[in-house]
């Protein structure tokens, strides 16, 4: 195994002085896995990393997804209709707060609405508006899938909670 040692930066600016050590199999490096080693720099790996490593989560989270019938931005908009219950959304705010900005909030909602997980109303202060609020069977399948992607079951055997602390911190300072 090899290991990878990185410092990370607190968020008040300040130099923590922290190291990060992940271990990683010879068989998941970036370069093996792309079967390629020319990289520019760091920083080029490191973009090349995140953006294959996004695709390996992805994948990983539409396989369980997939079980149930839903995409995973139908699974982020149940959830934040979840964080609002028992008050209602509205697309604006869903598209605030979805992960993937560039998703057609309308068109999901439409999805769920049919799928009976969502439904809609108008807003009585603003009848132009519409009201959105999980249904009950969008919570119970949202209770079966907070076993079923447990991020902690997805990641836990590749690297510990102090780790993943440290890699969260790490991204924020990335985003700046």
């Amino acid at each position: 195994m090899q290991a990878l040692s990185l410092e990370v930066r607190a968020k008040k600016g300040a130099f923590r002085q922290r190291k990060l050590i992940i271990f990683i199999r010879v068989n998941m490096e970036i370069e093996k896995e792309i079967a390629s080693n020319k990289f520019e720099n760091n920083h080029q790996k490191v973009i090349v990393n995140l953006i294959y490593t996004y695709g390996w989560l992805t994948n990983q989270l539409k396989q369980r997804l997939n079980k149930h019938k839903i995409t995973l931005q139908q699974f982020n908009i149940l959830r934040i209709l979840r964080g609002q219950y028992p008050r209602p959304a509205t697309i604006n705010l869903l598209k605030e707060r979805m992960l993937d900005k560039m998703s057609d909030a309308s068109r999901i909602v439409e999805r769920l609405v049919h799928k009976g997980l969502v439904y809609r109303s108008i807003n009585e202060q603003d009848r132009r508006a519409v009201d959105i609020v999980i249904s009950e069977r969008g919570l119970e399948l949202l209770k079966k899938l907070d076993t079923e992607l447990s991020s902690k079951e997805i990641l836990e055997k590749n690297i510990s909670d102090e780790d993943a602390g440290l890699l969260s911190s790490m991204l924020d300072n990335m985003r700046g």
